[in-house]
């Protein structure tokens, strides 16, 4: 924090937050009658941040502040709230091409590290409806859709390479929640840290096993040398299924704190790795009334259509907007060139393909054995039927980092999953029944 900021700074609570409110006309005017009349609530559940939604007679806000510390953790693991400039930096560099799949951007205070944000409404976030098992038809869609223009429009394939980096330098400063990233998720799960947890007894002899697995260690730290070395474009960093808020018929990415540049397979990894944790957690959650395997099905349907769309949307961005220094299109003009531009162009994105796998498996080891997991796996209250499903989705993630190049299509991906998890989902209706 610079000293200017650091003197402003102040934890908000329900009541200066009315105030701090109060004092902005804008804000005031949006909310209506007096702030002492304004409903507070503090809704934060993640790991960072506080949350709190301001409820008016005219409408509503969000406001998220970053503490100056991780929050999960307390005060004993401090940490800058500048996040907060990198999060409206990453809304502002990706708005123009994404239009409503963000929400609206009311204030930014630089000294407060405060944002004030449209209020979702009906939205919910999408791990929890995916929990439910409620059906969201556009989500999947929408994220592919959303990586494909993110990814694509930053990137040396449609903007000039001075442009890029100047958001590579801005970016780069954001390095305490890339110092998380890299001990999180691609250190910490594979060795003894008291950040770690797991479910015990029941994981014991796996986690033993797999931190004396040294391939998998290996393809881990090719992993996170890549997520360090391969700058591709402004990936959000952290884009999970509790980073996504959805209803029926829209999709709005939030919290990208966590930005920077790095491999677009990251961003692509992450959403299928948490859609595939679902997936292995839902016998979990099963009953004799419902053992969960058509919701199952249409998990598996979901990951079909994000790479889809994804593949689909970045080729044809590339092929419509083609404006940068890698690739160049005066290199192309030629009728003979169009096959093999074609040939190079796919053979890009089956890379990207290949990224998400890793990825997706190095995010799923995380979301186990480190230090922040999720609400699908460890909402399950037994702890046996928990440890099975777990256990199975550590199998399927160790095939996908270490033999990402196994699999040809999402098809094979899916195939393998399916045949994979049968083990998880019979003991999950054993238990259930």
């Amino acid at each position: 924090m610079a000293t200017a900021s650091a003197a402003a700074y102040r934890i908000l609570d329900a009541e200066s937050l009315r105030t701090w409110l109060g004092d902005l006309p804008e804000l005031r005017s949006r909310l209506g009658a007096r702030p002492e009349k304004w409903g507070v609530r503090e809704v934060g559940d993640g790991n960072l941040n506080l949350v709190f939604l301001v409820e008016g007679p005219e409408g509503a806000v969000c406001v998220k502040q970053a503490l100056p510390y991780v929050r999960a953790a307390g005060p004993s693991w401090p940490m800058s709230p500048e996040r907060a400039f990198f999060e409206n930096a990453y809304f502002t560099a990706v708005a123009p091409h994404v239009g409503g799949m963000i929400p609206e951007i009311h204030h930014y205070d630089p000294e407060l590290y405060c944002t004030v944000m449209e209020r979702l409404s009906p939205h919910v976030i999408l791990r929890h409806g995916l929990i439910a098992a409620r059906r969201y038809e556009n989500a999947a869609r929408d994220i592919g859709e959303y990586v494909a223009r993110t990814a694509f429009f930053t990137s040396d394939l449609a903007v000039p390479f001075e442009r890029k980096l100047g958001g590579v330098a801005l970016f780069a400063r954001n390095a305490s929640l890339v110092r998380i990233s890299v001990d999180l998720i691609f250190t910490d799960p594979y060795v003894e840290s008291a950040r770690n947890r797991h479910t015990s007894p029941q994981l014991d002899a796996t986690v033993a096993e797999l931190r004396r697995d040294s391939a998998l260690k290996v393809a881990a730290a090719h992993f996170g040398r890549k997520f360090l070395t391969d700058l591709q474009a402004l990936i959000h960093g952290d884009l999970h299924s509790g980073s996504i808020m959805v209803s029926q018929d829209d999709t709005r990415v939030i919290d990208p704190e966590f930005a920077c540049y790095g491999p677009i397979g990251f961003d692509l990894g992450a959403f299928l790795g948490n859609l595939l944790l679902n997936w292995y957690a839902q016998p979990g959650r099963g009953t004799a009334a419902d053992d969960r395997e058509a919701y199952r099905r249409w998990i598996l349907d979901q990951a079909r259509i994000f790479w889809a769309t994804f593949r689909r949307r970045f080729l044809a961005l590339w092929a419509e907007h083609a404006g940068g220094d890698a690739f160049p299109a005066a290199m192309f003009r030629a009728p003979e060139d169009a096959a093999v531009l074609a040939s190079a162009r796919g053979a890009y994105v089956d890379a990207l393909f290949a990224d998400m796998l890793g990825f997706a498996g190095c995010k799923m080891i995380r979301r186990i054995l480190g230090f922040a997991h999720v609400q699908d796996l460890d909402g399950i209250e037994d702890a046996d039927r928990r440890g099975r499903c777990e256990s199975g989705a550590l199998a399927m993630a160790r095939t996908l980092l270490i033999q990402p190049e196994a699999f040809r299509s999402i098809d094979d991906v899916i195939d393998a999953v399916a045949q994979a998890g049968r083990h998880c989902a019979h003991a999950g209706r054993r238990s259930a029944g």
